[in-house]
């Protein structure tokens, strides 16, 4: 019972529910190891009692919590919960971020949003100093719209150095934008990678989520490249040679996306257009991103130099270089000034063309613009976590516990935040990341939003069943959110697909943070069990047919994505019990869309015909976003990632290709006629309402 208590206090669970009526403790053994990575003792009885009465007595002669939010609009009467609990004639003052000053009484209504600080002064004599987050009541809302969702680099062009990129991205809004009539262009996460041979080509376990990688650079569109002459010029067309060799090589003889090719081609070229002297307009402008994004990008810069020297296993570094703030690592700093002048100048570069791809879906009138995604976790020797370590929770990993699709659970190898380093900061490396990733981003969608609630923690050495669940203060992750979100004017998706803890979606909603909404799923859960009817889905919501790692629809409608995960040993049921489970889920979906008028009744089964009736459903929503998985629209079978696989499969490597199989250039994709036909079919008059015996209720 004492170590429950001690766990309750930190926010650790010692028992969860994975569904309504079930209880399951955790072994005292990973409540112990949790506290123990919150620099908590309980590794004896004896040890535990003293941690439980320093925490209560903490607890109870702390006059304020370390983060205060104030909600504008939403708070009752005024003063937020904890001032309210202040002992009678405490003084208050509030020191806002531009400076200014408001005193006892707090105009509590009146605060402006942002980050200010909170003093408190009891009539007994104690004082408290507190973060106060004031954010409004919801994040910015989208104007309703359709758009595209692409792994970006799935998306070669004609231009492309073996993989899209960035100049690719700016095409893909302006066409996207003005001949399809598209608000949003959706991609995945395009942070920095941990370098190495072979890279992780996963986009959701990078070195950093604060920068992103400069592999996505078109090398052709940094302004320098013009200026190169003589023998960096000659260099330069050598490079360009090869990487066209690497593009033909995906787009006309099958071979994988290489990521680990494509760097050693663009690392070359940036360092040659790296001599090339800027003009003083760009000097003032690189001068200018320094000032805005140090001590993160020397932080950054010098990891990826130290990277290069010894690798990126940071445990075969040598030992004083492992902390960021060591003598050691500012005399390495030294010693590699020019390979950390380069990733500083590598970095700048990158979020110039992320401005250049956002100022193009602005200008093709795209009412969302560019969304971008923010991945759960940083790998455990990454940028991010060397540069910040206090704030991430040593020894233990994120995942998620056993469930119906899961009986072993997950460990995804990624080290969790700390909560309580996070509010003690006042979330302060929380908001670097946002505001971050809200520069360029007209939305930002953000991977398993359940963990701005709770994550599930998997200590080191252990399975993820024995994981526990470690909670976070989720009014303040929400404010800190709405408050970077309004400075951005950006609208917030939460991938909320899954288990979801009750409630949890209320919130999110009132919020105003998007869900996602994905068709195969959408059923009446708990009544008929049928498909979803229309206009029963949720408003605030993303729709879309499919995700990154769930089938294209048409193996969806093929039932090819059976066959696939059955010829790569996932199966968990005998394959002809998976096949007509899933083939009757498709006739079901099918029948259904003919009964809505999207399908023509008795005809022959045509592939198209059906990816289109699946794309009007969801514009019969009254989904917020409807997004066409761009693979979709040009009738790809494969999917970008097969969840259970790594060298199995080839996750995070394909190129789009069509019904034949053979990758589709972007060129050739803008040229499309299934691709135009799926979208001018978005519109199509004629279809009727839900039949009566579809009806909720």
């Amino acid at each position: 019972m004492t170590l429950a208590r001690l766990a309750a206090l930190h926010g650790v669970a010692a028992a969860y529910s994975p569904s309504p009526g079930v209880t399951v403790p955790v072994p005292d053994a990973t409540v112990v190891a949790v506290l123990g990575a919150l620099d908590v003792d309980a590794a004896t009885p004896a040890a535990t009692e003293a941690s439980l009465a320093a925490a209560e007595e903490a607890r109870a002669a702390r006059l304020l919590p370390p983060t205060v939010v104030v909600w504008q609009g939403d708070e009752p009467a005024g003063r937020p919960r904890p001032v309210a609990a202040l002992p009678d004639g405490s003084v208050l003052r509030i020191t806002l971020e531009d400076g200014g000053t408001a005193g006892s009484p707090v105009p509590w209504a009146d605060l402006p949003p942002g980050v200010h600080a909170l003093e408190a002064h009891a009539p007994d004599g104690r004082a408290g100093r507190a973060t106060l987050v004031v954010a409004p009541a919801r994040v910015p809302a989208p104007a309703p719209c359709q758009g595209v969702l692409v792994q970006l680099y799935s998306l070669l062009s004609a231009r492309s150095w073996g993989m899209g990129d960035l100049g690719d991205l700016r095409e893909l809004a302006g066409w996207a934008g003005r001949a399809l009539g598209c608000g949003f262009v959706q991609v995945n996460p395009l942070h920095a990678a941990v370098p190495g041979t072979p890279t992780d080509p996963s986009p959701y376990r990078p070195s950093s989520r604060r920068f992103p990688d400069p592999v996505h650079l078109r090398i052709e569109d940094v302004p320098e490249f013009a200026y190169a002459s003589g023998a960096a010029r000659a260099e330069l067309d050598a490079l360009a040679a090869r990487a066209g060799e690497l593009r033909d090589g995906v787009l006309r003889k099958g071979e994988l996306i290489d990521r680990d090719a494509v760097w050693v081609l663009k690392r070359r070229a940036l360092e040659i257009l790296a001599a090339v002297p800027p003009g003083p307009g760009r000097r003032a402008a690189f001068d200018a991103f320094r000032a805005e994004r140090d001590p993160a990008l020397e932080d950054h810069a010098t990891w990826c130099a130290l990277a290069e020297r010894y690798g990126a296993d940071r445990a075969q570094w040598p030992e004083g270089l492992r902390d960021p703030r060591s003598a050691a690592t500012a005399r390495a700093r030294a010693e590699l000034g020019d390979r950390v002048a380069f990733h500083r100048l590598a970095a700048w570069l990158t979020d110039e063309q992320l401005a250049a791809a956002a100022r193009a879906a602005r200008e093709a009138g795209m009412a969302v613009g560019v969304v971008h995604d923010l991945a759960v976790g940083v790998h455990p020797d990454g940028a991010d976590a060397w540069a910040q370590a206090g704030a991430y929770a040593h020894g233990m990993s994120v995942g998620a516990p056993p469930d119906a699709f899961n009986a072993h659970g997950q460990d995804w190898g990624l080290p969790p935040w700390r909560p309580d380093a996070l509010a003690a900061s006042g979330y302060a490396p929380y908001r670097d990341l946002l505001r971050s990733l809200f520069r360029h981003a007209g939305a930002l969608r953000i991977d398993h939003v359940m963990g701005l609630f709770r994550l599930w923690w998997v200590p080191a050495g252990l399975p993820p069943t024995h994981g526990t669940y470690v909670r976070y203060d989720a009014d303040a992750m929400l404010a800190v959110l709405a408050l970077e979100a309004h400075r951005a004017g950006a609208a917030v998706i939460g991938e909320d697909l899954g288990t979801v803890e009750p409630g949890v979606r209320d919130v999110l909603r009132r919020r105003g943070v998007l869900g996602t909404s994905v068709l195969w799923f959408e059923r009446d859960w708990e009544g008929t069990r049928r498909p979803l009817p229309p206009e029963a889905w949720r408003a605030d919501c993303v729709a879309t047919a499919t995700t990154h790692d769930l089938p294209p629809t048409a193996s969806r409608l093929a039932g090819e994505h059976v066959e696939l995960r059955h010829r790569l040993g996932l199966l968990a049921r005998p394959l002809e019990e998976e096949r007509a489970e899933d083939a009757g889920d498709v006739a079901e979906w099918l029948a259904y869309l003919r009964g809505l008028g999207l399908l023509e009744e008795g005809a022959a089964r045509d592939e198209e015909a059906e990816i289109r009736a699946v794309y009007r459903f969801l514009r019969r929503t009254p989904a917020r976003m409807t997004g066409v998985w761009l693979p979709d629209a040009v009738g790809d079978r494969r999917p970008q990632n097969l969840p259970g696989t790594s060298d199995q499969y080839p996750n995070w490597r394909l190129p789009i290709a069509g019904a034949d199989g053979r990758p589709v250039a972007l060129e050739d994709l803008a040229a499309s006629p299934r691709l135009r036909a799926l979208m001018a079919g978005w519109e199509e008059p004629g279809a009727r309402t839900a039949p009566p015996d579809a009806r909720r209720g």
